[in-house]
């Protein structure tokens, strides 16, 4: 038991032994470190003084050589310091507008292509060419008459050019206008029908169709308006709009194109919050001072404002139509929606082809050149412009001054357009003697 109790006594004096040791190495290190440190501390306060005195000779020699006080210093480096901050601001600000103005054209686009891939519109060219599908080849005969008689008739009472070749059972009415060319196609039409193809026939059955052309316009319009969801329009208003079937612009039909406008304002309105109604309105109207035919400088926007304004639009419709082209400035959220959703159905592929636009251009200016003249009663281009008929009041201007007509205006045509190859120019005088046997 002693012995257990010695070994146990021995054991225990052995661990107080070894930490002993361990607490005098503890403190030795802990003395190492105190050692270290003050004399870390006497280095700090060293460079502390050396600092002190830097900055004070740094000071004094300032004074001395600016002639400044320390209060003088003190304040020059303070503006050195802002105006270095300001710099640093503006870097900052520069940074903050491009990234705000990065993230704007990406929402601006992610809009955009929404906007495009929900209206997802069929485009179609309008071109100067109709068909018209005849019941058998005997009709061809017909159309013609004897010693082509009938289709000239045809093509000057109606201003068209009759295309008649070798594909069965069809005949092609060409034309720049597309008026002509829609009342040509209906008069056609009809008289294939009837199957009675003569001069007094093709009079009376064209003029019954100009007589119902009005009623054609209204149903154009009010099938826009349906269209588009815009209801309770000006009867009138109904009018102008259906006048847009009738008018291209670079190709573009104006009336698809404004019911197409309306579309995608609305759409465009909807995702910026802003007045939907007010956005559709004014974008199926935008275009109508296109369909007025008056003499005037005012530029299309601003007419189509004035009318819609006479036809009790409210004035918020009114100003996004005028301004849908800057002609006037935008005030509101609406009207520049308009203007973005007019350029998105312009600008977008395949909407517009500016070379048919420039060519019919060209051919309107063809017939505004031989009207021009005293004693033209009509001029139709033919033959997709290498052809001009002009028509002259017989009373007015005699069979020798027919000849001189012609030069004269070929060579009016010569001096104010640039066209390829030839314009034939043809000066027709016509009389007619009627009588009636009793």
């Amino acid at each position: 038991e002693r012995e257990r109790e010695k070994r146990a006594l021995d054991q225990a004096k052995f661990e107080l032994q070894t930490k002993e040791r361990e607490l005098q190495k503890l403190q030795r290190d802990l003395e190492l470190w105190e050692s270290e440190l003050k004399a870390k501390t006497s280095q700090i306060d060293a460079l502390h003084k050396e600092a002190q005195e830097v900055l004070k000779r740094a000071v004094q020699e300032l004074e001395r050589v600016a002639e400044m006080t320390k209060e003088e210093a003190r304040n020059l480096i303070l503006k050195k310091a802002q105006d270095e901050l300001k710099i640093e601001i503006a870097k900052m600000a520069k940074e903050m507008e491009e990234e705000a103005l990065k993230d704007v054209e990406r929402k601006a686009k992610k809009l955009l292509l929404t906007t495009l891939y929900r209206i997802a519109p069929e485009q179609t060219s309008e071109y100067t060419l109709v068909t018209v599908n005849l019941k058998s080849e005997e009709d061809k005969g017909k159309i013609i008459g004897k010693e082509g008689r009938n289709i000239r008739y045809f093509e000057e009472l109606t201003g068209v050019d009759v295309i008649i070749d070798d594909t069965p059972e069809v005949v092609n009415i060409s034309s720049f206008d597309p008026v002509r060319r829609e009342k040509a196609r209906q008069t056609l039409e009809r008289l294939i029908s009837q199957g009675k193809i003569n001069q007094q026939t093709i009079s009376e059955v064209y003029y019954q169709v100009e007589k119902e052309f009005d009623l054609i316009i209204a149903e154009a319009g009010e099938n826009a308006a349906i269209e588009a969801l815009v209801p309770d329009l000006h009867p009138e208003l109904i009018k102008i709009l259906g006048r847009l079937k009738f008018r291209t612009s670079y190709a573009q039909n104006v009336l698809s194109h404004s019911v197409e406008v309306a579309n995608i304002a609305a759409i465009l309105a909807s995702e910026l919050g802003a007045n939907v109604k007010v956005a559709r309105r004014a974008g199926l109207l935008h275009d109508i001072g296109k369909a007025i035919n008056i003499p005037t400088d005012e530029p299309h926007a601003v007419l189509g404002a004035r009318i819609a304004r006479m036809y009790g639009e409210s004035e918020e419709v009114a100003h996004a139509i005028e301004a849908h082209h800057n002609d006037v400035e935008p005030q509101t959220l609406e009207a520049l929606i308009v203007s973005i959703a007019d350029a998105i159905s312009a600008s977008r592929p395949g909407a517009r082809k500016e070379s048919y636009e420039l060519f019919i251009q060209r051919l309107r200016k063809l017939e505004e050149i031989a009207s021009s003249f005293e004693g033209v009663e009509k001029a139709y281009v033919i033959q997709a412009g290498r052809q001009i008929l002009v028509f002259v009041r017989p009373d007015q201007i005699s069979d020798e001054e027919t000849f001189l007509l012609s030069k004269e205006i070929a060579k009016k045509i010569e001096q104010e357009l640039t066209y390829p190859g030839h314009i034939k120019v043809n000066v027709i005088r016509k009389v007619v003697g009627q009588e009636i046997a009793k």
